[in-house]
């Protein structure tokens, strides 16, 4: 009989399994339910394609992306494991191959797209089959408190419910105690088997940067990584679009990717990534996820991510080798306002989470203290060293104090005069004594707070 080390071994070629990952198998063979929070890197994807391939039955893995699952199909593909997919970028033939492939047992693991998953042509087909895992990757799109909450991922419960036999796994890479709790309550999670890996990955070195002068600081970074591989997230498609071509002009082997591109460049753009035959990705957040590329050297932040889970998930995409890389993050408030703005746009109950998501990352970018200690305690760890050496601020001699008191109560007491609704320019303005058309428009020369903060 196969063992899970005979199947790591000949099948996947590893002599020996990453912490954690023995004893979720373990788990999952005895078919407990099982949660599974690891971070990027450290080898979920193993957790459940072993149990796959030691079941008798189907194993059905659930993924939101269309990427990821061509990946992982053509990765498994490729090491002689028969998995297929089913999702929209089939032509109906592909599809019904697939399908036929599946319903004749030809295939271990099927992949899908959780919409896809819901629809009666599915059910139907899975009915008549038996189905022994139901695996559920990025499982944090369930949780309303979760940084990528989808609505469909929600539904994954009734599945549960129609295939009561199958053991189930949630898998995430990113995910509080709040969001872990909300997962396993979703999905009927009855006992407490919860794994979590620890999230620190003590060979990316962290850095938080003034953002003064981003396109030159970017290219001053890039210096120290010729010929290496990297990513850079940027907040808009326009700004992919600006900035790659603004490096490729600098002879940097560079392409784009978002949502924007038509999809054969999409592909095409990160398969040059993958085979090194480009060094540098600038991307939104659409790329990265589920991508298995070991040498990333750099990962640069560009633009503000919108939460410390979005963040923590993508500077994991480096080091994944275990060799040591760099991740920058240049950060302005200016940022912060930008997406400030569009969750204004949001209805409850998302729009307070994501402020509160975005607070945590802005308190993260401004910390003067570790930045382990408080990414970590974000998702519940403790980090108990003094000085991790392999972070800004451990790196760094400790900032002069100012007593600002004085200086401060004059700002808040010129907000308020001026009524709360001015921002940072107008209200520095008025504390300087300037004599511009706005502040004679408001009269606000006659407030007490006028020309107080010329010194």
């Amino acid at each position: 009989m196969p063992t899970p080390e005979s199947i790591l071994k000949s099948i996947f070629g590893y002599d020996t399994f990453k912490p954690l990952q023995r004893e979720i198998i373990t788990n999952v063979q005895a078919r407990r339910d099982t949660l599974v929070v690891m971070p990027t890197g450290g080898g979920k994807s193993l957790t459940y394609q072993v149990p796959a391939l030691l079941f008798d039955g189907l194993t059905v893995v659930v993924s939101p992306l269309i990427a990821l699952m061509k990946d992982q199909v053509e990765q498994l593909n490729a090491l002689g494991v028969p998995a297929v997919f089913l999702n929209s970028s089939l032509s109906q033939e592909e599809y019904q191959a697939n399908m036929d492939s599946v319903k004749s047992g030809q295939s271990k693991l099927l992949y899908v797209a959780p919409e896809t998953l819901l629809t009666p042509r599915i059910y139907s087909l899975l009915s008549s089959l038996k189905l022994d895992l139901l695996a559920i990757d990025e499982a944090h799109c369930i949780s309303e408190w979760g940084h990528d909450f989808r609505p469909e991922y929600r539904q994954l419960v009734d599945v549960r419910r129609k295939f009561p036999s199958a053991v189930c796994m949630a898998l995430t890479a990113t995910a509080t105690p709040r969001v872990r709790a909300d997962i396993a309550a979703s999905l009927g999670f009855t006992q407490s088997n919860e794994f979590l890996a620890s999230f620190n990955r003590d060979n990316l070195f962290i850095e938080v940067a003034p953002k003064r002068e981003p396109i030159a600081q970017t290219l001053r970074f890039l210096e120290n990584f010729k010929d290496q591989s990297g990513i850079i997230y940027c907040f808009s498609r326009k700004q992919v679009d600006e900035l790659a071509a603004t490096l490729a002009r600098h002879k940097y082997s560079v392409r784009p990717y978002h949502a924007g591109l038509e999809d054969s460049d999409r592909r095409r753009n990160q398969e040059a990534f993958i085979r090194d035959d480009a060094q540098i990705i600038v991307a939104t957040i659409a790329f990265g996820m589920g991508i298995n590329k070991p040498n990333v050297r750099f990962v640069i932040h560009f633009d503000l991510p919108k939460s410390i889970e979005s963040y923590y998930q993508e500077i994991g995409r480096a080091g994944r080798d275990g060799l040591p890389a760099h991740c920058l993050l240049l950060y302005s408030y200016g940022d912060a306002s930008k997406i400030r703005y569009f969750i204004d746009q949001k209805e409850e109950p998302e729009r307070s989470a994501s402020y509160q998501h975005l607070d945590a990352m802005t308190r993260y970018a401004e910390g003067n203290i570790c930045r382990r200690k408080p990414l970590l305690s974000y998702f519940g760890e403790t980090f108990a060293q003094e000085n991790c050496g392999t972070c800004d601020n451990c790196n760094s001699e400790p900032a002069d104090q100012q007593d600002i008191t004085v200086a401060v109560q004059k700002l808040l007491s010129c907000v308020k005069r001026s009524g709360e609704r001015f921002g940072a320019a107008h209200v520095v303005d008025i504390l300087l004594g300037s004599k511009n058309e706005k502040i004679e428009k408001y009269r606000h020369h006659e407030l007490s707070t006028y020309g107080i903060g010329r010194n």
